[in-house]
């Protein structure tokens, strides 16, 4: 491959990593040919770019970019697929569904602007809420004191109804 090429692809690399908040690094070794195709295509149906990639050249893309990837160096060996996407977990929901004796294999993950080196990270990675998971928790905990005051409010206007009713009966009698 021609020095230009290599300078092209590292580029689009960089791009790509720009592109998505969240990546994964896996092993895909000893996957054969058709196990291979069908993460493929769930990774499809899951909104998750999957790429096989030359260790060097991500490399080289971590370290073109502003942020320090340095954590992520140490996993740079071996074959690597790069699962990218804007959901932190879930290359990691897939990983663990379609993962038969550990393969594919996490290597590494840069989820939610933090690292997560080894296989061992992979239920951290699960666990991880997504971005509108945290937001709808934090909108129904708003919405319980504010249903709770409403509730009062409206529970409380039929016995103050029922009061003034009860004071108006007994003044005209």
């Amino acid at each position: 491959m021609r020095k230009e090429d290599k300078g092209t692809i590292i580029e689009q690399i960089a791009a790509t990593v720009k592109e998505y908040s969240h990546f994964y690094l896996i092993d895909i070794t000893a996957m054969n040919a058709a196990a291979t195709s069908a993460l493929r295509r769930e990774c499809f149906k899951s909104d998750i770019k999957l790429m096989l990639i030359k260790n060097t050249l991500l490399h080289k893309a971590l370290e073109s970019l502003e942020e320090d990837y340095s954590p992520l160096y140490g996993c740079l060996k071996g074959t690597t697929a790069i699962m990218f996407c804007n959901t932190a977990n879930l290359p990691a929901k897939l990983i663990k569904a379609k993962a038969k004796d550990g393969i594919p294999g996490l290597k590494a993950a840069y989820a939610e602007e933090s690292f997560y080196v080894g296989a061992d990270q992979l239920d951290a990675l699960v666990s991880i809420k997504s971005k509108n998971e945290v937001i709808a928790d934090i909108v129904a905990l708003l919405q319980s004191p504010a249903k709770n005051v409403i509730s009062a409010l409206q529970s409380g206007g039929n016995t103050i109804h029922g009061v003034l009713k009860t004071l108006g009966e007994r003044t005209e009698a």
